[in-house]
């Protein structure tokens, strides 16, 4: 058998590369090296913007003309980087060769030895990746998720008011509405979108160990704290003042617990379409061509929601691995956060794919209220817990003389179905009120919500 050429071993990087692509673009090596160089040369310039060492501010076009270098980074300058690197054996030394020549290009040679000034390779490094990882969340992923609740809220808020059996333990239990248990979960998953939309980037900025030793080698007066946090907020990030050689990550590992635990409750929604319709309460609408089995012709396999809980449960694996990983480095700096940072756009691909794969499925379901209604006039045993609350309200009222209502419906229904016309000759035998009766008799499985509807206005 002939080998076959190079493959991608990743499936995002093929099979599954159309719905993950804009990751790509912030959490890929070639975009990590972007990010390098633009913090290069955005330092390089505020050190002269500064004055700093007998330099002069550089004219506007001048900046502009670095700038450009980021701005039209491709693929020349990728494979640039990559030959530079076969030499060097480092990266960030790389990127800083790179933008060295891209300086004498300039004729700026006079400026050069501003290239990396005292920095050390993670500075440049923990602001890059915040950078890449801060554009890929508000860019890429949280329009994406957003969308997904969005969609989730408003098929709530459409079925409101459609009665739906509820199961506990797996058995039937007091009803709800399937708006209503849409609208948990698209509160719990709004609820985890605003902490990650509040999250802090932080970067680091202090040389070798994050104390500014060079720095104040050179100028022991100048303020080196206030120049490294103005230029962290320059590149729209919050100044760490205190690190080792690398920035600690903990953001990273708040972020990463953050999603996480927003794919753990997809998960869930997940599960549970699969079993609504398993149930009936959903259709699948047939895609044309689409085959659900290669043998069983009438089949519509749930796959949209399958694969989504695969995919889920891959990014949450690799985004808690990271939050474990990247919080612990040996005394001042070890290498275990360079390698598990590489990983960073797997965890959020597949992430990203499963919202995907989730907000396909949901608009190829249709919801069968004729499946619905059977279910619960089949179950009108579970109308047991209103009446005997009823029970215990009249007896409190000093209506009824009921000894342990809770017991009496027990005895009734416990174990097996019971009907609507045993429900009601039930309730005529009853000592209560006769309002307590009227109310009891007008109530069916599907009417026995609640505020379930009401409580979907509580997303708001």
């Amino acid at each position: 058998m002939s080998p076959l050429p190079p493959q991608y071993i990743s499936p995002l990087d093929n099979r599954y590369f159309r719905a993950v692509a804009p990751i790509g673009e912030h959490l890929s090596e070639a975009a990590l090296n972007r990010a390098r160089v633009l913090v290069e040369i955005e330092w390089l310039i505020q050190l002269t913007d500064r004055g700093l060492f007998g330099t002069e501010a550089l004219p506007a076009d001048t900046q502009a003309a670095l700038r450009r270098i980021v701005d039209d980074f491709g693929q020349e300058a990728i494979d640039e980087l990559a030959e530079i690197e076969a030499t060097t054996r480092h990266d960030v030394k790389a990127v800083e060769y790179y933008v060295r020549a891209r300086l004498r290009d300039l004729g700026l040679e006079a400026i050069e030895e501003l290239t990396h000034f005292g920095c050390t390779s993670e500075d440049v490094n923990n602001t890059s990746y915040a950078l890449t990882i801060r554009d890929a969340v508000n860019e890429v992923w949280l329009p994406a998720a957003s969308a997904l609740v969005d969609e989730i809220e408003t098929l709530a808020v459409a079925q409101r008011d459609q009665p739906l059996l509820s199961l506990t333990h797996g058995q039937p239990a007091t009803p709800t509405t399937l708006g209503k248990e849409l609208a948990v979960v698209a509160y719990r998953l709004r609820r985890q979108l605003r902490r990650i939309e509040s999250q802090d980037y932080l970067g680091k900025w202090a040389g070798a160990t994050g104390n500014f030793a060079a720095h104040v080698a050179v100028d022991p007066e100048l303020d080196w704290e206030g120049l490294a946090d103005e230029f962290t907020g320059r590149l729209g990030l919050t100044w760490n003042p205190l690190t080792t050689q690398i920035e600690s990550h903990d953001w990273q590992a708040e972020l990463y617990g953050a999603i996480s635990h927003f794919n753990r409750i997809l998960h869930n929604l997940c599960s549970d379409v699969w079993l609504y319709i398993m149930r009936g309460v959903f259709k699948q609408i047939p895609q044309p061509g689409a085959t659900g089995s290669s043998t069983m012709p009438h089949k519509i396999n749930p796959i949209r929601f399958e694969n989504a809980e695969s995919n889920l449960e891959l990014s949450s694996a690799m985004l808690d691995s990271l939050a474990a990983t990247l919080v612990t480095s040996r005394m001042q700096r070890d290498l275990t956060d360079s390698s598990s940072q590489r990983n960073i756009g797997v965890g959020f691909g597949h992430s990203l794919l499963a919202i995907d794969n989730v907000r396909r499925g949901l608009r190829e379901l249709d919801v069968n209220p004729d499946a619905l209604a059977a279910e619960l006039d089949g179950n009108w045993e579970v109308l047991a817990e209103a009446i005997q609350t009823v029970i215990r309200a009249e007896k409190v009222a000093g209506r009824s003389s009921i000894e342990d209502p809770y017991a009496v419906l027990k005895e009734l229904t416990r174990g097996h179905s019971v009907g609507r016309d045993e429900l009601v000759a039930f309730v005529d035998g009853l000592d209560i009120g006769d309002a307590a009766k009227e109310r009891l008799r007008a109530l069916t499985p599907a009417s026995y919500t609640g505020r379930s509807s009401a409580l979907v206005d509580r997303l708001n």
